[in-house]
């Protein structure tokens, strides 16, 4: 059976519906979006998280369509090309939310050309990015599969959704016994709720430790390789993730422990770190868990979203096309000439 995660956002009729991930796993509630403002609300406010806002963004890309209903074409990719700037500003760090957009307005001004309906070539662009998202997803979970142990201990941290369950999958599919150490992953407990919890649907070992356990784990010897994904990896091999990606990282070049981060490509348009904007999310959020706060009002909390790892810190970028080192990532898109050719 598949896990929930992998398909926590639905197109319908009246809107797009988001697996509420706040919830998640003691909560099963879906939040109706009946417009493309309310999509990228629920971005925005973390209703659906890791690889979920792609799929929010796709089909919210939709309802945009639906909005410019009897609009003239050029007024109708107006509306559309509008709604993507809005929908990505929501959580600017990953790039992804740029591709899904990309994907419906490439379905969209298609149709216009061929004077087809911009709803259904909306629809086309979308379907064909659900896709194509999920393709690579199989290609990269396999990609890192074939570099994991037989029988090993992975540390992860904040990582859901397609990466995740294709990895196992691809690993469970080969013989090998994986078991994972997951960090909670604060204020939202993403690897608590949604990465342990994955885990365990997919019948994993799976351990749970806090944030600040990460470096103590690497130190005792039990980890064989931290794995994570990564929500941007720039050109020169900087890999930006959840904030704590980094800490972990420089513990486990202390302690002699392979870094693998996972990207389906890494981003030609961000050739240095500087090129990627970390988003800050309100410092309210550090001062509360699960709606509870943890802080008494004279404290204020300070929430970079993300943080940026170094190439030196990194062993190996796993994409769609395989492995790469840090240092040699323009190879990707040289593979990519040499296969257009």
């Amino acid at each position: 059976m598949e896990p929930v995660l992998a398909n926590s956002v639905r197109l319908a009729d009246d809107g797009v519906h988001v697996l509420d991930r706040r919830g998640f796993p003691f909560e099963r509630t879906w939040v109706r979006c009946a417009t493309v403002a309310e999509v990228a609300k629920a971005v925005e406010d973390m209703v659906t998280q890791s690889s979920g806002p792609y799929f929010a963004v796709l089909w919210g890309m939709v309802l945009a369509a639906r909005e410019a209903r009897g609009l003239p074409p050029e007024r109708a990719v107006a509306h559309l090309e509008r709604a993507g700037e809005l929908l990505v500003a929501t959580r600017p760090t990953n790039n992804h939310l740029r591709k899904a957009v990309a994907a419906v307005l490439a379905g969209v001004r298609a149709a216009v050309d061929e004077g087809r309906d911009v709803e259904q070539g909306a629809l086309e662009g979308a379907r064909a990015g659900d896709e194509r998202y999920r393709r690579r997803s199989r290609a990269l979970g396999a990609a890192t599969a074939e570099l994991l142990p037989e029988d090993g201990a992975v540390l992860t941290h904040c990582w859901a959704d397609l990466y995740l369950t294709e990895t196992v999958a691809a690993a469970q599919r080969a013989g090998k016994r994986l078991r994972f150490f997951c960090t909670e992953t604060r204020p939202y407990l993403q690897g608590a709720r949604l990465t342990a919890e994955t885990l365990a649907e997919m019948g994993v070992d799976t351990t749970l430790i806090t944030d600040g356990m990460g470096a103590a784990v690497l130190a005792s010897g039990e980890v064989d390789v931290l794995l994570t994904a990564a929500d941007r990896v720039t050109m020169d091999g900087h890999v930006v993730n959840k904030v704590g990606t980094l800490g972990l990282a420089v513990a486990a070049s202390a302690f002699g422990v392979p870094f693998l981060a996972m990207v389906q490509a890494p981003d030609r348009l961000a050739p240095t770190a500087a090129d990627v904007p970390i988003e800050h999310r309100p410092g309210e959020e550090v001062l509360h868990t699960l709606g509870r706060r943890t802080a008494s009002d004279r404290v204020r909390g300070h929430y970079p979203a993300f943080d940026v790892t170094p190439p030196r810190f990194v062993t190996t970028v796993v994409t769609d096309r395989g492995p790469y080192a840090p240092d040699r990532l323009a190879d990707y898109y040289a593979d990519e000439q040499g296969n257009a050719g």
